[in-house]
């Protein structure tokens, strides 16, 4: 075992909290804008209204899981559907070439697809309550 498997759990444990506070912070100042502001946003985009509670429900509360380690691996797939939905409808207005138009929203659902495929890790609530560490896997 090398030194980079040996700090697998803290790597995943950073990826895990930075993606936390990025999607906290989001819902949050969605949640601070208001439902109506938030609902009128998303219609814009031509998604249904539901998806404003659906995003400031998500990017909290799932946020928060995140930072605890705790059912990762949905909620990480539930995020990187998120960051597809918004790349799509809202960055990717100018075509594939305005990449500062969607990086953020990209690199983030890629970073989401990175925990969802590897797991919490094992300084994780997914560790300690399920067994599983880095690769999903019991022992693994």
């Amino acid at each position: 075992m090398d030194f980079l498997d040996r700090v697998r759990p803290f790597g995943l444990l950073v990826l895990r909290c930075a993606l936390a506070l990025i999607f906290i912070y989001h819902g949050y100042d969605k949640y601070s804008y208001g439902i109506a502001a938030v609902k009128a946003y998303m219609t814009g985009l031509g998604l249904p209204a539901f998806c404003a509670y659906l995003a400031i429900g998500l990017e909290l509360g799932g946020g928060a899981l995140l930072l605890l380690g705790l059912l990762t691996r949905p909620v990480a797939i539930l995020f990187f559907g998120e960051m597809v939905v918004a790349v799509y409808s809202a960055h990717m207005g100018h075509g594939i070439k305005a990449v500062p138009q969607y990086e953020f929203a990209m690199i983030t659902g890629a970073a989401c697809l990175a925990l969802a495929t590897t797991g919490a890790g094992s300084a994780s609530l997914d560790a300690m309550l399920f067994g599983r560490r880095g690769g999903g896997r019991k022992g693994a």
